[in-house]
């Protein structure tokens, strides 16, 4: 390759037409489960200021510690850039909720109307070293609902991460497994029970801890429950439960959410080691796994932030959403053999042309292209050639195209006003006045 060839940023992809035949399948999928239960779509900003996130998910979270993109903000035209460290600086999203719940305050609908259900598809940046399932720009799908507390509310979140995944053709071996990380002032007495429980770990010379571990020690305690290293969650063994110092309406919530998946055809498994990684989280958390996937069967996650629009800036308003990525979603359908083979040749045809024009002249180029241009106008997917193809090369690039019809201009068609229309699936042709092809091809294709 010559020295001066470009090549995309590592971490990211480039999605042809063929890879972008299931991500609009994953997409229109995420649309369908989410309309169907009332929720409209929001759209925010690629990018927001570097302290919404920094206050949202936390200082010591990963995600603000080592992954953000963040950039530098010019303070006037000519100016020099300020440090990325500069509050004002701006940051490519790494997840969704933050801008969306910044959104929500913004446009005053904690005052004038709280009680919102929005989804959003769209891509997030993080920047993390590229491995197989995790990418720097990646796609999300997520929703968002504002001002209950509910929890047929929490259920009904759940129950659309569900949905989408049955829709993409999992089975019944989907699992929810839920915790709840209690209310504020919970967590703080869990806090220090856990400090006194995991000092002694963090004592002398011989720390078996990781290094990630004995980080959070001092900066996150909480996330020492969630590491995966094996030697660390046998250490984790007998830790105090949040749910000793749980207050009772938050343990009642918890229940209750239990008995509203279970109305909906779920039992829900509890999972202690389900704290979510980012400081927003209150109340219910939750994980959608299927465990034939081994080692990868978490599929997405999500969870309540009741005190996440206050502090924003709005009045108290609960929270509650999830989020799935695209990218390992696609891993688990190809583990999986997912859509099948079938599926996917139906997915192509959606997108293949419906006619494919044929000219059998040069002098029958132009007026054919005019042919084309009203069968488009007219919603009919249309293709032709356009590099001077004979017409024996362009009845091979018809039926190498997957269209339902060719349609022929020649001299004589051309004269009468007429063209040849030839069904490639029934093997029969007729001649079909030109003022007429368009309500013929569409009726012929809305009768199969």
């Amino acid at each position: 390759m010559a020295s001066d060839s470009f090549r995309n940023a590592r971490g990211t992809r480039d999605l042809y037409p063929d890879d972008l035949l299931l991500i609009h399948h994953l997409e229109r999928t995420a649309i369908a489960v989410a309309q169907a239960a009332a929720y409209r779509e929001i759209r925010t900003p690629l990018f927001e200021e570097t302290r919404l996130f920094k206050r949202s998910l936390g200082e010591a979270t990963d995600v603000v510690e080592k992954e953000m993109f963040t950039v530098p903000r010019r303070t006037a035209e000519g100016a020099e850039p300020s440090s990325t460290s500069d509050p004002l600086s701006f940051t490519f999203r790494p997840e969704g909720t933050a801008s969306v719940v910044r959104a929500y305050v913004q446009g005053g609908y904690a005052a004038r109307a709280p009680l919102q259900k929005w989804y959003y598809v769209g891509p997030m940046f993080r920047y993390e070293r590229p491995q197989k399932g995790r990418e720097r720009q990646f796609t999300q799908f997520g929703v968002e609902a504002f001002g209950a507390q509910s929890a047929t509310l929490d259920a009904e979140v759940i129950g659309i991460a569900l949905d989408f995944f049955q829709r993409l053709g999992f089975g019944d071996q989907l699992e929810v497994r839920m915790n709840s990380m209690g209310d504020p002032q919970d967590r703080e007495l869990w806090r220090d029970k856990l400090r006194e429980f995991f000092a002694p770990q963090f004592e002398g010379d011989d720390i078996e801890r990781c290094a990630d571990c004995r980080d959070r020690f001092t900066r996150n305690i909480l996330r020492l429950l969630d590491c995966k290293v094996p030697r660390c969650q046998e250490l984790n063994a007998g830790a105090p439960d949040l749910f000793d110092v749980m207050n009772q309406d938050a343990l009642t919530h918890h229940q209750q959410v239990g008995e509203a998946l279970r109305a909906i055809g779920f039992e829900p498994k509890e999972d202690r080691s389900i704290v979510r990684g980012l400081d927003y989280y209150s109340r219910t958390v939750f994980e959608v796994h299927y465990p034939p996937l081994g080692a990868r069967s978490a599929l997405c996650g999500g969870g309540r932030y009741d005190g996440l629009v206050e502090e924003m800036g709005g009045r108290p308003t609960p929270g509650v959403g999830f989020s799935v990525g695209f990218t390992p979603t696609e891993l688990a359908l190809a583990e999986l053999g997912l859509p099948p083979a079938q599926d996917m040749d139906d997915l192509r045809a959606q997108s293949a042309p419906q006619v494919f024009a044929i000219a059998v002249s040069a002098e029958d180029r132009l007026p054919l292209f005019a042919i084309v241009e009203e069968l488009r106008k007219a919603g009919v997917r249309c293709e032709l050639d356009h590099r001077g193809k004979s017409p024996k090369a362009q009845f091979k690039e018809a039926a190498k195209s997957q269209a339902r019809f060719a349609l022929v201009l020649g001299p004589d068609e051309r004269v009468a006003g007429q063209v040849v229309l030839r069904d490639l699936q029934q093997k029969e042709e007729r001649k079909v006045a030109a003022v007429e092809l368009a309500a013929t091809i569409t009726q012929a294709l809305s009768a199969t």
